[in-house]
């Protein structure tokens, strides 16, 4: 096997993860518990962020020694796949009697905007884990919406996964953009450096996002004969008060795009 390729977690990985694990001799119940790891864990991601999650770390939070969590967990790649699952309990349930497209309109929202909200959840390995019970809920909600579509299985499971690599993508961008910009922020000196993210100028984020101002960027240093078809595009752009009210919503154009896109889909494939 390639060292690129990913190692697919031990089966007592996946055991935790679904709360399969061996049941326990009897005795006192333990006061360590994979459930208390996990969120000790969850809670000092959401104080500090992700870099502060090491076993060491929860460990001490916990008031036990590390070696005390490895008993429970068997590494921190183990605990980071966990924390994925447990993450998705951000995510409330989407209300009965949504249509598919609205439905899936608010299934997409939700998670960017969750994202966005707890900005380290994106540097878990999201993509690349198995789904634990948490995480399939979810998908479970998508497909609860498509249920009086008449695609099969596998096409619908296709559906939930483009929506959710918009996801990825558009909370991405947004996480790292403004980190970029709350960067550069604090890089000019004008606050101290224990100034909370939230009490940030918003007009100097604004200001040092990386594609601020892009157009006026792109008019002093790149040229016409340069690139043409650009400028072309540039040149027929009049900016309205309808393109703006069209755009106030960040995450709207592009998701509209791709439940237009699902939605010509759906008809062809049922006719209707």
């Amino acid at each position: 096997m390639s060292t690129e390729e990913p190692v697919p977690p031990a089966e007592s990985t996946l055991q935790r993860l679904w709360g399969q694990q061996p049941r326990r001799r009897r005795g006192p119940k333990p006061a360590l518990s994979v459930e208390r790891i996990v969120e000790a864990a969850f809670e000092l991601a959401e104080a500090e962020g992700l870099g502060a999650v090491s076993m060491a770390r929860v460990s001490e939070s916990l008031g036990y020694s590390p070696m005390a969590l490895y008993r429970h967990v068997g590494s921190k790649d183990e605990l980071l796949i966990l924390l994925t699952d447990r993450g998705a309990d951000l995510l409330e349930d989407l209300p009965d009697g949504l249509g598919w497209r609205d439905g899936l309109e608010l299934w997409t929202r939700r998670q960017i905007e969750m994202a966005l909200a707890h900005p380290w959840y994106l540097d878990l390995p999201v993509a690349t884990v198995p789904p634990g019970p948490r995480r399939v809920r979810w998908i479970d909600q998508a497909l609860r919406v498509m249920a009086g579509l008449d695609l099969p299985f596998d096409e619908k499971l296709s559906i939930v996964g483009l929506l959710a690599q918009h996801v990825l993508g558009e909370a991405r961008v947004q996480i790292e953009t403004r980190r970029a910009a709350v960067e550069q922020v604090r890089r000019t000196g004008e606050v101290g450096p224990d100034t909370p993210d939230d009490e940030l100028d918003p007009g100097a984020l604004a200001r040092a996002n990386p594609f601020h101002d892009f157009e006026m960027v792109l008019s002093r240093l790149a040229t016409p004969d340069q690139f043409p078809h650009l400028f072309a595009a540039l040149a027929t752009w009049e900016p309205s008060g309808e393109h703006e009210t069209a755009q106030e919503d960040e995450l709207s154009f592009a998701l509209d795009i791709l439940l237009d896109g699902i939605e010509a889909y759906v008809r062809r494939r049922t006719g209707s």
